[in-house]
């Protein structure tokens, strides 16, 4: 079983002869059918099937001589058109199956962001068609989370909020430069950093350490595309499987001035979503390619 099935809603589907079952009565009914011919002799298929608004599971195979599709593997998904980062992103080939993982190099979160590219099909085709030139202009991110609870928001004046803004900023730039070679701002980074630690150090002996981290985003266990997050809840929707009625919620959240979006099963959520508050829990971080065309010039 895939361990993110549940925040698609099919917690039920526990089993392998049942996921099985599953599988067969989706390939039957699917919402979108792509197939991507890689050589003479070599195809790649896709069969969605939405199981709610966004969210449902794709199933990858490939057509034989005699036209029928040969199931390999399969993935829950979730689909969102909120672009989350225009950072300079690279893509790499999983080493098991024909499917690719991401990586952006987002200032804002400090990190880079290791992903599931949800969408290789299209990056398939932009490979195969060698003649255009393109690049990732942008990536649409989402996550699906098995275990997550609501954290009261932390109280904040105005001034604080657009002081922590331009805080915000000047550390991007900071790292940016950093990144380039530039000392004075490693050296800047380094001094903020250990005060940085000083100030929680003292703060974490008397109070709760959610009321001192605001959000966070921090790879989790040992699978590069796996994430804890604290985020700042902004919209919320509360939807239905249509094959098992099981509640999902879908919410939209900030961290660290990044938006994307994450789907959870409302059994695996503790606590009331509401905007305002924050959502922490550890998540699968899945991505849509955004591409966009270079024109090339006449020389």
């Amino acid at each position: 079983m895939h361990k993110f099935l549940r925040a698609a809603g099919f917690s039920m589907y526990q089993k392998k002869k049942d996921i099985e079952s599953l599988l067969d009565l989706l390939q039957k009914q699917p919402s979108l059918t792509r197939c991507v011919q890689i050589d003479e002799e070599t195809n790649v298929c896709e069969m969605r099937t939405e199981a709610a608004p966004g969210i449902g599971i794709s199933i990858i195979g490939e057509l034989n001589g005699e036209g029928n599709f040969e199931r390999e593997f399969y993935f829950p998904y979730l689909e969102s058109e909120q672009v989350s980062t225009d950072a300079e992103c690279s893509i790499q080939r999983h080493a098991e199956k024909d499917t690719y993982a991401g990586m952006a190099d987002e200032m804002r979160v400090g990190i880079s962001l290791i992903f599931y590219v949800q969408n290789f099909l299209d990056y398939r085709e932009k490979c195969i068609q060698k003649k255009e030139a393109y690049r990732v202009q942008s990536v649409n991110l989402t996550g699906l989370s098995v275990s997550g609870k609501i954290l009261l928001p932390v109280k904040k004046t105005q001034k604080q909020i657009q002081m922590a803004k331009v805080a915000a900023k000047d550390r991007s730039s900071l790292i940016e430069a950093a990144r380039n070679g530039d000392e004075d701002a490693m050296e800047t980074l380094t001094i903020e950093d250990i005060d940085l630690y000083s100030k929680i150090s003292r703060r974490a002996m008397k109070e709760d350490i959610y009321s001192i981290i605001d959000s966070c985003f921090m790879p989790c266990g040992i699978e590069c595309d796996q994430y804890s997050v604290i985020g700042e809840i902004k919209e919320i929707q509360k939807i239905r499987n249509i094959y098992t009625k099981e509640e999902i919620y879908k919410l939209k959240l900030d961290c660290s001035d990044m938006q994307f979006t994450v789907c959870i099963n409302s059994q695996d959520l503790l606590g009331e979503p509401a905007v305002g508050r924050r959502f922490k829990g550890q998540i699968w971080l899945q991505g849509i390619l955004n591409f966009k065309e270079i024109q090339k010039h006449a020389i």
